[in-house]
């Protein structure tokens, strides 16, 4: 298993309203632009989502992974692991947020690998430009 690509921002508003939009899965698709599409098949008892099937669009990655959710660190961390996808044959990471007063700070972590071979630093590279982005428009959907 590789080491997570992992890249943090802060970001100028409360950390509730940032878990509010960053752990709203199902809406990644109105703010990422990685995401085209993403379908709730399971939730917990407080309706969240516990496994969403995604397509994803991320340059030179295109699947549809379904991921699996854990809560057990909410409200400071959600992690997710890969189910079932195409391309992929894993996709692990986590948000976590840390509440600093008048901003939060959100580290995106993640792990890919491919049923294709695909030298480390180009894996590394495109994950390191996926998570940058999402934390960008993640960032843009809170401050605007």
């Amino acid at each position: 298993m590789s080491n997570p690509t992992t890249s943090t921002v802060s970001i100028s508003a409360p950390a509730d309203e940032v878990r509010a939009v960053l752990f709203d899965i199902a809406n990644y698709p109105n703010w990422s632009s990685s995401f085209k599409s993403a379908t709730v098949l399971a939730s917990d008892a407080d309706g969240r989502a516990t496994q969403v099937k995604l397509s994803v669009d991320a340059g030179a990655l295109k699947d549809k992974p379904t991921l699996n959710y854990d809560w057990s660190g909410y409200p400071d961390r959600v992690d997710f692991s890969l189910e079932d996808a195409d391309l992929l044959t894993e996709m692990s990471g986590a948000y976590i947020v840390k509440d600093n007063g008048d901003e939060t700070e959100v580290t995106f972590e993640m792990t890919v690998a491919l049923s294709m071979p695909v030298p480390e630093i180009m894996r590394t590279k495109a994950e390191k430009a996926t998570i940058d982005l999402a934390l960008k428009q993640l960032k843009e959907k809170l401050e605007n």
